[in-house]
This record gives structure tokens, sequence and C-alpha cells, in this order.
């Protein structure tokens, strides 16, 4: 055991309130504990709770950890974090205050607004170290209170501040509860963080309404300074965008049923003292570019700031182009990466903030181009583990946020999710040739496989002619190709509830078996991925017979061909067949794709590396729906949940901050830049298209900094490359050369 795990075992759990309705919003609770010491030296602080927690010590702020200690399933681990405090100590009394809210504890959860999924209570275990020496922790020596200013608290659905309370009153004891120690593990992870700031321009919307556009959708919060007198209220209410009359509207994230209670109203109340105030939430954080403002305060000299809060990931990609468009949509890719990279990948940060597996599967490929995501992906992938059945069944959502109830548990397991566990380590392996990953999740694959392996024994009626039906997926609850454009999604789910989407099902587990053979080969396993090879040619084969006309592709759906394609399940003349079917049903539909979530990632990809280059540039740059640039043009500053997130008439719907259809910026890296890099293996093989003029990309990589360019001038093509370590270069006209680290320069005819 650590020695932060060894010290909080002398420290007891604190709970700090007073009786409660736990149905009923209550207050921050802050605890205290006053100290003596007589010399100041090197002095570290342990800590964790239920709930989250901001720690301050002698009125200064502890860390930088925002809203700690994350998210997690705390039934199976809560995560302590150490803090050096050496510099915030003084000889003599000194104070360490802890504020408490309600933060994934107890606050409202997942797209159901779950609340107490955890528990009712907060509570504080801590303890702090000094020259060695344990100075104080956690026990029934601490005051608690629950009259400081944070009069309401929620991560969804906002905060109430009375700034008149800052001082705070009313202290009392403190409860010691019988928590157990044995789900406390060290953060292995990185701290969410305050990022960039926004300023925010005031004005006065069509209705009258007094707004601030922040330029910029981002997850966060509002940080409000102004003069006022004390009793002046001012009530923000966050939201994505306007609606179609250019007025504040909430209504793209209306959760349903939850709307009939109040919905999720992003709301800030704060109630000023005199003078100069400044503040910003504790325990809330919002999906938003606008805030509407409700006041009795003068604004003339107010100034309004959004604050960009993520967990900490450097970036590592940058790209630029000829055209300022797909410049945009490369940021927004970005942009919603960054919004819903908090402490673990979700989907949206308005509604649910779920660790949906999907998508963050279809994104890990550019995930790992665009920032340093290894330790939030790692983080969440032990969620992964805790989620899993005993059977091998995947959860669609870690850590889970639902009912648990019986239909709950049978919408899970789905095709394309599950097969998040196989797919992302392998990513992060292949990017940052880390064995670690494979190694921490090798068991959660395998039994994820086995469960795959069960399910596929089930077979349908209509299917028991296959010759290879034991291997053929056309059983259990999938998602199948999700939100594909003009297709109804409750229409296909009851589809796929008839027919158990083999066409997804059998190629995902065929893909997760080729992976899973690769990883056991990897970790020196040889047995395992001789079986793995073994699963995954009986699958191919009844995939092949199921879905294909002895190979070739027969659909309507661009998909179809996609799937197949990019998971190797048809090669050689076949692909080709495939690929050229494809391109003529992109150039049919008006070179708009018509591809869901789980295709639309490989599209691009796919038409490019099989010789249709120009087809998937049309893609690329399509302005109309569906296309990635529809939603530029509407300004879009972030990626949409769906391609009409708003319409051509205005109106919005839908989240318009989720990052799975960004993942077409990866393949500014790995095609229009032609960067990859597989195993430490670097090669670059660029698809250059005068519609775009020129490209510029630059990685920060695991083996250094990839740069690639290119351009058109006058009569040549002019390729710039430079290389951290020896790399093989494919220009357009079929020439390959392996070169050495540094510079490298090539001019081709046009």
């Amino acid at each position: 055991m650590t020695a932060a795990l060894s010290l909080l075992r002398q420290a007891k759990w604190i709970d700090p309130e007073m009786p409660h309705d736990p149905q009923v919003r209550q207050p921050a609770s802050y605890l205290r504990r006053r100290f003596f010491l007589d010399a100041a030296g090197s002095a570290t602080l342990k800590i964790t709770c239920h709930g989250l927690y901001a720690v301050f010590l002698n009125g200064k702020r502890v860390g930088d950890f925002g809203l700690a200690p994350g998210v997690g399933d705390y039934r199976k681990r809560l995560t302590v974090q150490d803090y050096d405090v050496t510099d915030l100590l003084i000889p003599g009394e000194n104070e360490l205050t802890v504020v408490l809210g309600d933060g994934w504890y107890r606050g409202n959860v997942g797209i159901d607004g779950l609340n107490n999924y955890y528990g009712e209570d907060l509570a504080l275990l801590c303890g702090l170290v000094a020259d060695g020496k344990t100075v104080l922790v956690s026990d029934e020596t601490w005051e608690a209170s629950e009259n400081g200013p944070v009069r309401e608290n929620d991560l969804e659905l906002g905060e109430t501040y009375d700034a008149r309370k800052e001082t705070v009153t009313g202290w009392h004891g403190v409860r010691v509860r019988d928590f157990s120690f044995e789900n406390l593990a060290p953060t292995e992870s990185v701290h969410i963080r305050e990022q960039e700031r926004f300023p925010g321009k005031l004005f006065t919307a069509p209705n009258g309404e007094t707004l601030v556009d922040f330029g910029q959708n981002l997850a966060g919060y509002v940080e409000l300074r102004l003069h006022a007198k004390a009793g002046q209220t001012l009530t923000l209410w966050h939201g994505e965008t306007l609606d179609e009359n250019g007025n504040f509207t909430q209504k793209n994230f209306d959760p349903g049923e939850r709307n009939k209670n109040g919905g999720i109203p992003q709301k800030v109340t704060y109630i000023c003292k005199d003078g100069e105030n400044v503040y910003h939430p504790f325990f809330a954080l919002f999906g938003f570019r606008y805030t509407k403002i409700e006041t009795d305060a003068d604004l003339s000299n107010a100034a309004f700031t959004a604050i960009a809060v993520y967990s900490e990931m450097p970036q590592t990609g940058f790209f630029s182009c000829g055209n300022p468009l797909v410049n945009r949509l490369f940021l927004n890719s970005l942009w919603s990466m960054r919004s819903n990279f908090c402490d673990i990948p979700t989907d949206c940060p308005t509604r649910e903030r779920a660790g949906w597996t999907g998508d963050a599967a279809v994104f890990a490929p550019t995930a790992v181009y665009l920032a340093d995501c290894y330790p939030v992906y790692r983080k969440w992938l032990g969620e992964c583990r805790f989620a899993q059945a005993p059977n091998g069944l995947v959860s669609n959502v870690a850590p889970v946020i639902d009912s648990r109830s019986q239909i709950s548990m049978m919408l899970q397991g789905s095709a394309g999710w599950g097969d998040a566990v196989v797919l992302v380590p392998w990513t992060l392996y292949t990017t940052y040739g880390r064995k670690e990953i494979l190694e921490e999740n090798y068991d959660m694959m395998t039994r994820w496989l086995s469960f795959c392996e069960t399910r596929a024994k089930e077979t349908r009626p209509e299917n028991e002619k296959n010759p290879w039906k034991n291997w053929l997926v056309d059983t259990g609850f999938h998602f199948g190709e999700w939100c594909e454009p003009d297709v109804d999604n409750m229409l296909a789910l009851r589809k796929n509830a008839m027919s158990g989407a083999p066409e997804v099902a059998t190629a995902y587990f065929y893909r997760s078996a080729c992976v899973l053979s690769e990883i056991a080969e990897v970790l020196g396993k040889a047995e395992d991925a001789e079986y793995y090879a073994a699963v995954a040619e009986n699958a191919k084969k009844a995939y092949r017979f199921a879905c294909t006309e002895n190979g070739r592709v027969v659909s309507d759906r661009q998909c179809a061909y996609v799937r197949p394609v990019a998971f190797g399940l048809l090669e050689g003349e076949e692909a080709k067949a495939a690929v050229n079917d494809l391109a003529a049903l992109v150039e049919k539909n008006g070179c708009r794709l018509n591809t869901g979530f789980l295709s639309t990632p490989d599209l691009c990809r796919v038409l490019a590396d099989h010789g249709h280059v120009d087809t998937a540039y049309r893609l690329l740059l399509n302005e109309t729906c569906p296309g990635w640039l529809y939603a530029v043009k509407k300004g879009a500053t972030t990626v949409w949940e769906t391609w009409d997130g708003v319409r051509e008439d205005g109106t919005a719907h839908d989240s318009l901050n989720h990052y799975a259809y960004g993942a077409v910026s990866g393949w500014l890296f790995s095609g229009v830049a032609g960067i990859r890099l597989d195993r430490g293996n670097l090669t670059l093989a660029p698809n250059p298209d005068p519609a775009l003029g020129f490209a510029k990309a630059r990685w920060a990589s695991p083996v250094g900094t990839v740069k690639s360019e290119w351009t058109y001038k006058e009569d040549k093509l002019i390729f710039t490359f430079t290389v951290p370590v020896p790399a093989e270069i494919t220009l357009p006209d079929g020439e390959t050369y392996t070169v050495e680290k540094g510079e490298h320069r090539y001019e081709l005819p046009v």
C-alpha cells in the first residue's frame, strides 16, 4: 500500500451534515481544522471525499485539480490525491478548510438525472504530513457548517452562491462514519484544470433579453466580475446556441422526461455582496457558448469570462490548409474533444456526460493525433473493467450511471460499443508503444470475446443454413450503424431487434478477434494468438456467407461497403470492387455521405487508400447536409451530435458538442498529410488535392515531432517533411523513399 493510503488508514471518514431530505438540493458543507506548527517544513496533504472537494490552507486554494477527486465507480475505486502544501504553511496557527459539494456522487448523473447514485452523504478523508510526521487527520475533532456561501450545487443543474455568507458561521461537530477504505486508490490520471479563457460580449437579443456571447462552445463555467450592492442578484443561464429568431434557447438539449421536472437549467444564481464581486462556480460545469443574464445589478462595468475546464491534455496535433472551412472543422474537432475529456471521455457536456464506449472507440484513432490523451483513456478503461459483467458483457457506458433495471441490462453489450475494450487499448499501444495498456486490459478483452462467442452460438432460424453459423452474431442488442442520415433511429433499432444486426455485429466480432490475436502475440501468449486468429477466420467466413454475395457487397448504404474494407473482411480485387461501388454511391448521393456513427470515421480513408482520393475530398469539402462543412457554414465551433443539429430554418436540436463525427480530423493527419505511426514505425504518404491549395500538419508524436507539408506552386507540387526517426515516404506518383531523421524535400510536376 502506498504511503498516502497508509496515512489515510489512520484517519476517519467524517460526515459534516445535519439530517436532511435526500431529494432536496443541499448547501455545500464546510469543514475546518486548526493546528499549530513550531516550524513550517516540507508538507503533503493527502485527501479524498464522497462528493467533490475544494481545499484551502490558510485561505489559499490547494492545487489546481478542479472537480476532485474526479469521476468513477466510487464503489470500486475512489482516488486519493497528494498535494505539496509546503509553501502554504506558516509557523504558528494554521487552518485547513475543505468545502464539499455533491458532484457525481450524489448529484444528477446520466440522461435520466439520477440522484444519490453512490450515496446520500458527503464525507471527507484526509491527512497532513509535515517533515515526515502526521500533523492531522480527519477525525471527530473537526468542525463543520452548512452556512457558507454555496447554497446549492449540482454538476448538471447549477449552483447558487450567496457572497454575503463568505464568512462562514454556525460551526458544529462532525459525525464519524464507518465507510470502507478498500476502494481507495492512488490517482494515476491527470488533473481536471481550468484552461483557455474567452472574454464575453454583451448584447441584447431580439426579445430584449441580455445575453453574452463567448464566441466558442465549450465545457466550463463563467467567471463574473462587477461592483454591486449587497443582495443584488444575477441569474446566469447557459446554452449552446440561439434559436431561429436569435434568442437564447436550451431546447436542443431538452432531456425528454426530465424536462417535466425542470430539465437541465445549467443555471447559476449569484447573490452579491457590497463592492467588488468576483466569482465562478465551485461544483458545477456547463456546456455553453451563450449566457442569458437576469439581474437587478448595473452591468455597465461588469466583465464575464468563459473558462474552459477539461483534463490536462497538451495539444499535440496542429493542422492548417488553404480552405478556412476545413481549418475551422479541425478546430471544432479539437474543441469537442476538450469539452468531453473531463477525467474520462464523455458524449456531451450538457444532458448526459456519460462515458459511452462507442464514442470513445470511434474517436480514439483521431484523439491520439490531437492531444496527449493516454492518461484519460487509461483511467476510463479501468472504469470499463469495473463495469464488465461476470459473463463478459461490456456495458455501453462506463462508469455505469443507469438504474440497472431489467430493461437497462437487456440493452447492453452492443457491437461496436463493447468492442471498445479491445480497440481502444490497441490504438493506444500502436501509437504510444506502451505494453502496460494491453496487460492491464487483457483479461477484460478475453472475457468480452468469450461473451461474443457465446452470443454467436445462438442462431436465428433464418441463418441456420450458414455453415459458420456459430460465428455469426445475429442475436443480442445492438445499436447497429446508428444515426445514419435519412434513417429513423427507432425503426432501425426495432429492425435490429428482429434481425440482430448480423452485418455490424459479425464484422466487429471479426475485427476484435483479429486485434486480440495480435495483442496476444505482443504479450507472448502464442496459444491465445493462434486461437483468436482461428475465431477471426471463422467469423470472416460467417460474415461473407451472410452479408456478401460471394465477396460482393450489394447494398444502397455506404456503411455496408466501408466496414468490410476497413476491417479487412474484403481484400484485393474484392476490396477494390467494393470501394468502386462505394464511390459510385457517394457520387449518386450528390457527394454526400449516408454513413452513420460507426463507419463515418473510416469513410474518407477507405476511399483515398483505394484510389478514390478525389471522391474523399469531395465528401470532405461538401458544404450541404449531411456533411462536415454544413455545420461550419452554420457557425459551429464544435462538432454536432447529428448532421443537421441546426436546420436550414435555424431551429436547433440535440447536442451541439459531440466529438464522434470529428473523427474525420484523424484523416487530415493520416490521409491529407499522410502521417501514420504504428508501433514505432513512421510512414508518410500524403494525398494532396488542388482543392485545398496547401496543407500543413505538425504532430508531437511519441517518437518526436513530425511535420508534413505540401503545396501547389505554379506547375509544381512541392512536399516538405521533417521526421524525428527513420521513416518511409511514399509520394502520389508511387515512388517510395526510406529516409533518415531530418528534413526532406521533393517536387512533382502537376
